[in-house]
């Protein structure tokens, strides 16, 4: 899987908005491209329309210490995700993009759906019948680190 990337405004956000052990993280395939330095809510970047096996994933995520005393943390799904087009196609997609559906404040200091980050799979992508996309996290499961 290609390098995860946040948004801005998703930095801030994990000192003051996500709860990554509570909250309810989400994941969705876009083909409007994430602008980091100023898309920071779900309505900021376009999902594709929930068709034919693809809908919006709910993460069973998980936030631990890669080891005990290392200093560094993983953000983690419990499972690779893969999404299989059944009875007509879904897409076209470029985009995975993850935010948090839990807070509903509505202002800039507790927005709405806060994104949390995108990976580009480098072209627009259209699932046909019968075919999968998978979204290979690595051999952890790890969405993203900090050390």
């Amino acid at each position: 899987m290609a390098t995860f990337a946040f948004l801005d405004e998703a930095k801030r956000y994990l000192c003051t908005v996500f709860q990554n052990d509570s909250d309810v993280f989400k994941l969705y395939l876009s083909n409007d491209a994430p602008i980091v330095g100023t898309d920071s809510i779900k309505t900021d970047i376009t999902e594709i329309t929930n068709q034919n096996g693809y809908a919006t994933f709910t993460l069973t995520q998980t936030w631990v210490e890669t080891g005990a005393g290392t200093g560094v943390w993983r953000f983690k799904n419990n499972a690779d995700i893969t999404f299989t087009a059944s009875g007509g196609s879904f897409g076209a997609f470029q985009y995975v993009v993850i935010y948090d559906d839990t807070p509903a404040g509505g202002t800039s200091s507790l927005p709405t759906d806060p994104v949390l980050g995108s990976w580009d799979v480098g072209a627009a992508t259209t699932i046909t019948t019968g075919n999968s996309f998978l979204i290979d996290l690595d051999a952890n499961f790890a969405i993203y680190e900090l050390s």
